[in-house]
């Protein structure tokens, strides 16, 4: 069976969804890429009750949902938690919920765009037009486009499928300008389009005291404070250091009494410059520029300065213990200590291996070390670095990796010193949800509990802030995200797995005991596309003891006597793990399988979430990305899974996975054969400065020039293909293009295909499907049509880089 692209076309949209059918459940034959690509739609909006979304009642203690019915009629759910019972009914009236609500644009529109997010709760709601011209209706879909969906003449209404949370445009279609933007609540809702709400709350004085009476205001290397009670303004003095100048925010102490300005040495950004080759309002091209730095640029530095209203000077607090801080921006965030006493700021070292929070006294300008990290290796401040402040007892709750794992420290705010690691073990601290001050706890997700399952998976725990009473409030086997009640009596538990379909509980935060079932996802109509789960594996990593967990997709039509190419699917970026951990439908890993290949995905040493030493992989040595793991592993599934060909083995990626897949042709190019590579980050001094500097170091030495695709290019063996959106402000897209020249000059042939008008990633964009269209091109050239044991293509005299439109 095979549809062309006309036939899709002119096909009506069941006719396909029915032809996909048959050729997924009632055939052996694998996919053509025109089938492939169609798939998405016929997966999309097949499992009903994914999330409850609940709409606590005022008692506190009893909430609704609406629920998905295979009719489509769907239902209403109250819970009454404080007595574990469930109703059901078909209307609202039935379970005496309140009416749903009307709302106007005029109160309730929002300012921005966005998207509408996928498979969310279906609703309906209606439309009233009171705005003085015919409305066009728009709504915005999962990609942020907008989708007409008709118009609206002034004074009517009209009814209209969508769903919870999805954004809708309304448009003056004679002025083609927007009137309002709302987004949607819940079902049966009247939404009144009477123009846009006013504009925010009157913008705050910019250098206003808490107590209203003082303003500041600075100009270069002066300041000034204006009396509002008798409008006397006044400047004050201050001796900066040269070169520097007043800039950022102003900090007032909650008592008025005293604030701080950052003085700021500036420098010049770097541009990155590209080229719009084709707009959409001009036959020229444009230029856009914008200040973009990279590693081992200098950066600007700010330091405190401190002003007593009642003293009118400035002091400079002096920098022993933040000399050479890490910032991109010219300000200095402080925040006070509720008496006024001293502020407080964090210095994030340049090279971030030395973290401090730093005290202030407001009185002396001296300044103090509250809570100092250091590491041999990197500080992983972008997501651990978490700080509570618990003013009332002079104490500061802290996120380390100093045992290794990721943990909770309490400090004493006056001595800084340690007072104890709150939570400890071989498993870690993902992220802090509340801390109760009043009952001494915290309460947090964290990973890599329970040995038996996965150690990614979060689980909702609490412990009290003296280490006591630990307790895992949540129980399933999966991946959990909460939601709390108004008055954190009960969580809803939503988990789901790779392999299993969302479970959503209602549990008691006392001790995580079960009050109700509420829903299962179900996934009938969805299996019965053809659609499959990915399978969960486990195999040992380099050194022969560590787990490496990962998936493997496999074709709905496998024949497990025939082989099929693996395809690696890649994002070893250190700052994240990136092989799937809850439910999805995974549509573009899917769609290569459907191809006929096997799709695989793990996360190599290198990667986060599974403790400090499996992280420091990645130090100095971007190039690793987790290699020698992931091939193990891969080695180690395909040794019982006979029907995977590693004789035929590509791998595909994105960003760092675009970098990381060109870097499998150039050092591990006896097992990978074929590589797509979209806007890769393929030299680390040429991509954004944070993500660089924060796993590669500064200063900026050979170990950048190790882990560069662009030194190493020579190297390539195998079938590349290279992307990259012109547009790219992520990753430079003179990277890609730097490639390109490096491998013209080596005299490689390989194939380049700038994405005009794209983005970062544009060519893996699920809404590309000109991109996926040339993935899977390129893969089913290489990879299924037998030409992948020729891993260096023979090149014709003269011939470079091969650019290819197909």
């Amino acid at each position: 069976m095979s549809l062309t692209i006309k036939t899709v076309i002119q096909t009506s949209y069941r006719s396909v969804i029915a032809a996909i059918c048959a050729l997924l459940v009632g055939s052996a034959a694998a996919a053509t890429i025109e089938e492939a690509l169609a798939m998405p739609k016929l997966w999309e909006k097949k499992v009903l009750n994914e999330n409850v979304a609940p709409h606590w009642l005022p008692d506190g203690r009893s909430f609704w949902y609406q629920r998905q019915t295979a009719d489509g009629k769907g239902e209403f759910v109250l819970i009454k938690a404080g007595n574990a019972q469930r109703k059901t009914a078909a209307t609202r009236e039935a379970l005496d919920l309140p009416p749903p609500p009307s709302r106007r644009s005029s109160k309730d529109g929002v300012w921005t765009t966005g998207f509408s997010p996928k498979d969310t709760l279906p609703l309906k709601v209606t439309f009233v037009n009171q705005w003085k011209e015919k409305l066009e209706l728009f709504w915005f879909d999962p990609y942020g486009k907008r989708i007409s969906k008709g118009t609206l003449q002034t004074g009517e209404k009209v009814t209209k499928d969508t769903a919870k949370d999805a954004r809708w445009w309304f448009e003056d279609t004679q002025t083609k300008k927007a009137v309002a933007i709302m987004v949607i609540n819940e079902d049966g809702e009247e939404i009144i389009i009477d123009g846009k709400p006013p504009t925010a709350a009157k913008v705050p004085v910019k250098g206003l005291s808490p107590d209203k009476r003082w303003v500041v205001s600075f100009k270069g290397n002066r300041v000034f404070l204006l009396d509002q009670k008798t409008q006397q303004k006044v400047e004050i003095e201050c001796q900066l250091p040269a070169k520097a100048a007043f800039m950022g925010s102003v900090s007032w102490s909650p008592d008025s009494q005293s604030f701080m300005v950052p003085g700021v040495v500036d420098v010049e950004r770097r541009k990155l410059t590209i080229v719009e080759s084709s707009p959409k309002d001009s036959v020229q091209p444009k230029l856009k520029v914008l200040d973009y730095f990279k590693a081992g640029d200098v950066l600007p530095k700010a330091v405190p300065v401190l002003f007593r209203v009642s003293e009118k000077k400035g002091v400079v607090i002096h920098d022993e213990l933040f000399p050479n801080p890490y910032a991109t921006k010219s300000d200095l965030r402080a925040r006070w200590a509720p008496d006024g006493s001293e502020f407080y700021f964090d210095y994030n070292q340049r090279g971030h291996q030395l973290f401090r929070i730093i005290a202030v006294d407001a009185k002396t300008g001296k300044a103090r070390t509250v809570v100092e990290e250091r590491s041999k290796t990197f500080i992983d401040y972008f997501a651990k670095s978490y700080q509570h402040w618990l003013h009332k007892t002079g104490e500061v709750l802290w996120m380390s990796e100093r045992s290794g794992w990721a943990h909770l420290w309490l400090y004493e705010k006056k001595t800084g010193k340690v007072k104890r690691q709150v939570t400890k073990g071989e498993w870690v601290v993902r992220k802090v949800l509340r801390v109760d001050e009043e009952q001494r706890q915290v309460w947090f997700m964290a990973s890599g509990l329970q040995p038996a399952e996965d150690p990614y998976q979060q689980h909702l725990c609490r412990v009290n802030l003296d280490g006591t009473g630990f307790v895992q409030l949540t129980q399933g086997d999966g991946d959990h995200r909460v939601q709390f009640s108004p008055d954190k009596t009960w969580f809803i538990d939503t988990y789901s797995r790779a392999d299993a379909a969302p479970v959503m509980e209602l549990r008691s935060s006392k001790d995580g005991s079960l009050v109700c079932a509420l829903e299962k996802a179900d996934t009938t109509a969805l299996l019965a596309t053809g659609w499959q789960m990915p399978e969960r594996y486990i195999a040992k990593g380099r050194d022969g003891k560590t787990d490496i967990h990962g998936v493997i997709f496999k074709p709905s039509h496998l024949d497990p006597a025939k082989k099929y190419p693996v395809i690696e699917s890649v994002y070893a970026g250190p700052p994240s793990a990136s092989a799937p951990k809850k439910f999805g439908l995974y549509s573009k890993q899917r769609q290569l399988a459907e191809l006929g290949f096997i799709v695989v995905q793990a996360d190599g040493m290198g990667t986060n979430h599974r403790g400090k030493a499996f992280h420091d992989w990645c130090w100095k040595n971007f190039k690793d990305a987790g290699f020698p793991d992931r091939i193990a592993w891969i080695k180690a599934a395909a040794e019982t899974r006979p029907w995977m060909d590693l004789s035929r083995v590509g791998i595909t990626g994105g960003s760092a996975g675009g970098a990381n897949a060109m870097r499998a042709l150039l050092d591990y190019n006896d097992f990978y054969h074929a590589a797509f590579a979209d806007s890769g980050a393929h030299d680390n001094r040429m991509n954004m400065i944070w993500w660089n500097e924060y796993f590669m170091g500064w200063p900026v030495d050979e170990a950048y020039v190790r882990s560069s695709n662009v030194a190493d290019a020579a190297k390539l063996k195998g079938h590349l293909f290279l992307t990259t959106g012109e547009l790219d402000t992520n990753v430079d897209p003179a990277s890609t293009l730097q490639v390109v020249g490096a491998l013209q000059k080596a005299g490689k042939t390989f194939e380049f295909m700038p994405i005009i008008g794209g983005g970062h990633c544009a060519a893996l964009e699920s809404s590309s499907s000109y991109g996926l269209r040339m993935r899977m091109e390129f893969f089913s050239k290489h990879l299924l049509d037998g030409l992948s044991r020729d891993l260096q293509p023979a090149r014709r005299p003269g011939s470079q880089a091969h650019s290819t439109g197909s």
